[in-house]
């Protein structure tokens, strides 16, 4: 058979190789497929994911920027300065610390022994216990004694010593 004729000759089947080859490229065409589905999928999920986590920060830096503004607003600029033994924290009289010669950072001496300025925390009366606050001299506050004294006056680093209250 030299010629075919069109409509009259039927094609012959094809050989067990080609009919192999055939289903290989339709399982391998199949499987690209369903993988470029599933990566296409994947895809889809991290662009969710990211969505919803930058979503989520600019909602946590939303948050955390109001508590800032709330906190600057509301703070005081006053800290209260209660004068105790450093060695046994114990609240003692402001004049211990007022009168004396002062050396640096708060710190005076008095009749040989030495007596610091506590800032904040809790402070009851003269006898007890502090606690809470710290030994560091707050920047940028006003601090006042029990007594009403002015110890330093808020702002950029301005300090104005040895004022009297009322």
């Amino acid at each position: 058979m030299r010629r075919q004729e069109p409509g009259v000759t039927t094609p012959r089947p094809p050989t067990v190789g080609e009919a192999r080859a055939r289903d290989k490229a339709r399982k391998a065409r199949a499987e690209q497929a369903l993988l470029e589905a599933e990566q296409a999928a994947k895809e889809e999920a991290k662009r969710k994911t990211r969505r919803r986590a930058m979503i989520g920060t600019v909602a946590v830096v939303g948050v955390v920027g109001l508590v800032a503004l709330g906190y600057t607003v509301l703070s005081s600029d006053e800290v209260r300065a209660t004068c105790i033994d450093p060695e046994t924290e114990v609240v003692v009289d402001d004049s211990y610390c007022s009168s004396g010669s002062p050396s640096g950072g708060g710190m005076f001496i008095y009749a040989g022994s030495s007596y610091r300025y506590y800032y904040g925390g809790n402070a009851g009366a003269v006898g007890t216990k502090v606690s809470g606050g710290t030994i560091v001299t707050p920047k940028g506050a006003t601090i006042t004694t029990k007594s009403g004294t002015t110890i330093q006056r808020g702002g950029f680093g301005s300090k104005f010593s040895g004022s009297t209250g009322s």
